[in-house]
């Protein structure tokens, strides 16, 4: 297994949200094809649109012992007890080396210090790797599919209650 890359996460700031969206592109990219224009769109969203979502959502970031923004996750309630995760991503150069981990984890922190029994996230079906890190780390098909502009975006949920047993 890879060493971890040691890396800082904390909120995100205004001043952040260039880098956001530059690690978003990066991360995304390689799918391009396989998105619609509109899914990729909202997949790696306008300023604009980063912004709105900042002021719904909590954005962390994951940052390197040099200051580099290398990942980005959004947590927000979506009731009282139900968590939404979305905007996942790490840059290029820093994937497979444990920070999605530390996002995800940090993300999950955050939630359940708000009364988060329950969290969700939605994925697409080009992004393999990310549908095997989220099953490896508790998450599971809810079997709720929806049209994410003309492709399938899949459900899936993770009891934040219910300890992962190593296996």
């Amino acid at each position: 297994m890879t060493t971890p890359a040691p890396c800082i996460i904390r909120h995100a700031a205004p001043q952040d949200f260039v880098a956001i969206l530059e690690c978003l592109r990066e991360a995304f990219e390689p799918f391009r094809r396989a998105y619609t224009p509109e899914a990729f769109a909202d997949t790696v969203p306008s300023l604009e649109t980063l912004q709105h979502r900042s002021a719904n959502m909590t954005i962390l970031v994951a940052v390197n012992s040099s200051g580099r923004l290398i990942g980005t996750i959004a947590a927000g309630m979506t009731s009282s007890t139900e968590g939404h995760l979305r905007g996942m991503a790490v840059c290029s150069d820093c994937q497979g080396r444990g920070v999605a981990g530390q996002l995800l984890a940090s993300a999950e922190a955050l939630l359940q210090s708000r009364g988060c029994r329950r969290v969700t996230l939605d994925t697409t079906e080009p992004l393999a790797r990310a549908i095997s890190f989220y099953r490896k780390n508790g998450y599971s098909p809810t079997g709720r599919t929806q049209d994410f502009y003309g492709m399938p975006l899949f459900e899936f949920a993770k009891d934040l209650m219910q300890p992962i047993l190593a296996g």
